[in-house]
């Protein structure tokens, strides 16, 4: 590890991590930082306390990772990408310069999120209210600057255009696009 990198609290890193110096690994004292092997994390990137992360990790520059969020394998978390806390992160995920990942949000296995993407969890948008994040089913695809509401699950094999606002469930394998996403093909 390279004498530029910040390191608070506990921090267990696995073998041939490669890390720029200007990364900050332990933010906050909230528990132990877990990092598998393989790791490439570029410089900017801040990853908080209590997070566990697998395997082959690479971020792009300034990504931002908060506590109690669970991060598989062979993941991609792009520049600019936030991940809030208490996520999970499936395996083999592919977040896209500036996505935001909100608290609570489920992303499961090989889900790809598009440039400047984002999950939301608070539907009354009021203090104190009660947070609901979305599940992105596997393989599920969300185009860039689509905007997934609080709760909203995206089916299995599902894809988002680019742009779209989902509002309500996507079944499995189905195409949605627009404002409020529709099924492709379909009146809304």
């Amino acid at each position: 590890m390279n004498s530029g990198v910040i390191t608070r609290g506990l921090v267990n890193i696995g073998e041939g991590a490669d890390i720029d110096n200007g990364v900050v690994l332990g933010h906050e004292d909230n528990g132990v930082l877990l990092i598998g092997s393989g790791a490439r994390i570029r410089s900017g990137t801040i990853i908080y306390s209590g997070v566990t992360i697998g395997n082959n990790l690479k971020t792009g520059h300034n990504a931002l990772i908060r506590g109690n969020s669970v991060i598989g394998d062979n993941v991609l978390v792009g520049t600019g990408v936030v991940i809030d806390g208490y996520c999970q992160v499936g395996d083999n995920v592919s977040l896209q310069t500036n996505a935001y990942v909100t608290t609570y949000t489920v992303l499961e296995e090989d889900v790809f999120m598009g440039p400047c993407s984002v999950t939301t969890n608070d539907k009354y948008m009021v203090k104190g209210a009660a947070l609901k994040g979305s599940v992105i089913k596997k393989g599920a695809r969300i185009g860039a600057n689509a905007t997934i509401l609080p709760g909203v699950v995206v089916g299995e094999g599902a894809v988002v255009g680019a742009g779209s606002v989902v509002t309500k469930e996507v079944g499995a394998g189905k195409t949605v696009v627009g404002n409020p996403a529709s099924e492709l093909g379909k009146e809304t």
